[in-house]
């Protein structure tokens, strides 16, 4: 019984010190690494499907070839796009 209880404080001590160290050391370089995701794939998306706006970039055909990978995404898209936008979303 004691051996168990020292076995889990041990473990969660340890994933304690693992989360302070992924904190210090990568918590910054993986938000960036997303953000730069998120922005790389709006581009993706307004390139291919650009046209719904208005923004014929990429010919039809190559277009109509992605849409079923696209389809999924097209509404958040829209929505992350024509979203109002604040000086204060810059700093997040």
């Amino acid at each position: 019984m004691k051996n168990e209880k020292e076995k889990k404080l041990s473990e969660e001590a340890k994933e304690a010190v693992k989360g302070i160290f992924y904190g210090m050391s990568s918590h910054g370089m993986v938000r960036y690494m997303l953000k730069t995701r998120m922005y790389l794939e709006h581009l993706l998306m307004l390139i291919t499907i650009g046209d719904m706006l208005g923004i014929p970039i990429l010919p039809p055909y190559y277009s109509l070839k992605l849409l079923p990978y696209m389809v999924p995404n097209i509404k958040t898209w829209k929505r992350r796009l024509f979203k109002e936008r604040d000086i204060t979303d810059m700093l997040y």
